[in-house]
This record gives structure tokens, sequence and C-alpha cells, in this order.
């Protein structure tokens, strides 16, 4: 009987049933605000993106201009090591 009481009080992810009651108590609470809620959503993660894309961008350009210093001053970029 305690296994049993165990079992029931034991939480774990939704199943199939528990998603679509989860997802239709959701449309009634938000209703008419899903919409807005996924599109800002959306802007949101495209926005995320953009951002990425721009730091990678000026990781690059840095790495580049960093390059094109050391070759101009006859070193060779990103080598720290003693030529004994």
């Amino acid at each position: 009987m305690l296994h049993d009481m165990a079992d029931m009080l034991a939480f774990g992810m939704p199943g199939h049933s528990e998603w679509i009651i989860i997802l239709v108590i959701a449309v009634l609470i938000f209703g008419r605000r899903l919409p807005e809620i996924a599109r800002g959503l959306g802007k949101s993660i495209t926005e995320f993106k953009k951002g990425i894309k721009e730091t990678e961008r000026d990781i690059t350009e840095s790495v580049d201009e960093a390059d094109r210093i050391a070759e101009n001053s006859g070193k060779t970029p990103h080598a720290d090591v003693n030529q004994d």
C-alpha cells in the first residue's frame, strides 16, 4: 500500500493527455493574447539570433584586424613562441 501511494505522489513528465489538458487550459486563460505572446516570442528569438551574428561578426573583424596589424609589423599573428 505504501508503494502505491508513493507512485501516486511521484511527479514526472506529463503524458500526452496531460499536455492536451494543459494546452486547453492555456487557450482558455490566454485566449486572444496567445497570438501576441507567440509573436513576441518569435521577435525575441529573432533579435537574439541577430545579436549572436553581430557578435560573431565583431569577433571575426577583430581577429582579421589583429592579423593585418601583425602582418604589417612583420610578426606572425598569434605566435608567442620563443624562437631559441
